[in-house]
């Protein structure tokens, strides 16, 4: 008998070990994560994250829209880091970001073990959530219930969500217009789409669009000079130029971008003694 519990206490200080050496390496990318983070905000890009319930067809998603692979399985958590491209919408190029899969009743322990890579979500300007609908309509709701309580459980505050009702390849029309409809009302902002097939991908990317409103168009007038074409380079490579004119000694820029972006510019204009405009 006192060796039985001296095996169950050897076993439970293994799973304490590797508990703790989990959490370790969690937080290490964490770090990692936040310097990533931290770059990506220099960008004047939207932030767009895809999540969803397990296996709803995320990592496919990101796929057709980004046309570049990441793995795809059925299996939980396929999807353990993130994995972010430039995606270009209406010509307006955002950051499209496939994070973990959610799981029903996700455990408090485990959101905080997930924690650096559900973040994600938290400071996105936009998010796309995903959803198999072709399970039976119950699992629908309860998935989508799931997803939408997970998003406010990690403190998601204020941004908006489209829904991607995905899989529409594997059932009929008439299901289809049936679940649409039955959705309505639970799912932010619906679109029924097939990622697999890139079915209505472009209705989707109009509506993520429609949503992403905070973008402003600027403009500035610069002496040419070697710190006015650094300020362009730089800028070329952090928001959408429009236009760049040359009158004279002057150069005119029109771009777009998130509004504290521009106002970042707009102090760089200033300090070269340009003028700026929005």
């Amino acid at each position: 008998m006192g060796l039985g519990m001296y095996e169950v206490d050897l076993y439970y200080d293994s799973i304490r070990r590797q508990i703790a050496h989990i959490r370790d390496k969690m937080k290490n990318i964490g770090k990692k994560r936040n310097l990533h983070r931290a770059h990506r905000l220099e960008l004047g890009f939207s932030l767009v994250s895809l999540a969803g319930y397990t296996n709803s067809g995320k990592s496919t998603l990101f796929n057709s829209l980004t046309e570049e692979p990441v793995p795809v399985d059925s299996g939980l958590f396929t999807t353990l880091s993130t994995t972010t491209r430039a995606l270009e919408l209406s010509r307006k190029r955002v950051l499209l970001t496939d994070t973990v899969g959610f799981i029903d009743r996700l455990p408090l322990t485990l959101i905080d073990a997930f924690h650096s890579t559900l973040e994600e979500t938290i400071f996105s300007d936009l998010i796309v959530l995903t959803v198999d609908t072709s399970e039976p309509q119950k699992e629908v709701e309860k998935k989508l219930s799931c997803c939408l309580d997970t998003i406010q459980r990690i403190g998601v505050e204020g941004v908006p969500i489209v829904t991607a009702l995905n899989k529409i390849d594997l059932i009929s029309e008439e299901e289809m217009q049936q679940k649409v409809e039955a959705l309505k009302d639970a799912a932010p902002n619906p679109v029924p789409i097939s990622a697999l097939q890139k079915t209505n991908l472009n209705q989707l990317k109009e509506e993520i669009t429609r949503h992403l409103k905070n973008y402003v168009q600027a403009s500035f007038s610069l002496p040419v000079t070697g710190e006015a074409m650094a300020l362009i380079s730089w800028l070329s490579n952090s928001a959408d130029i429009n236009s760049i004119k040359y009158e004279g000694k002057a150069v005119n820029v029109h771009f777009g971008a998130i509004p504290w972006f521009a106002d970042k510019v707009k102090g760089r204009v200033e300090q070269l003694g340009g003028t700026f405009n929005t």
